[in-house]
């Protein structure tokens, strides 16, 4: 007669970890909106998505905690894209003569009306 072990009990799936991208998504959002325009609140998008992945990892949805990840991940470097356009918006603002230049060439076209 030969030994069966018995069935060992449902163990959880090992997965590689589903990251949530939320410290980028939180500092890409605020400094977007800082550097850039109101246009920077779009990485509130990738907030939302990165807040779900927890979540739904909780849950058992690993295909859906991947789509989240990725869907903030995509969103946080639309943040970070605008960002870095409202950074090298400002250096170039500032590098020109900032307002005060800015406010003598209106001066200028208007006196030449």
């Amino acid at each position: 007669m030969s030994y069966v072990p018995p069935p060992t009990p449902n163990a959880a799936q090992v997965h590689e970890p589903v990251p949530n991208h939320l410290a980028w998504a939180i500092i890409a959002t605020v400094l977007a909106t800082c550097l850039c325009c109101p246009l920077g609140l779009l990485g509130i998008v990738a907030i939302v998505f990165s807040a779900k992945v927890n979540g739904l990892l909780r849950a058992g949805d690993i295909e859906g905690a991947r789509r989240a990840s990725a869907n903030a991940k995509t969103w946080c470097w639309v943040a970070t894209a605008l960002a870095v356009i409202g950074l090298l918006m400002n250096i170039y603002f500032v590098s020109t003569g900032g307002m005060a230049e800015y406010q003598q060439m209106l001066e200028q076209i208007q006196a030449a009306q």
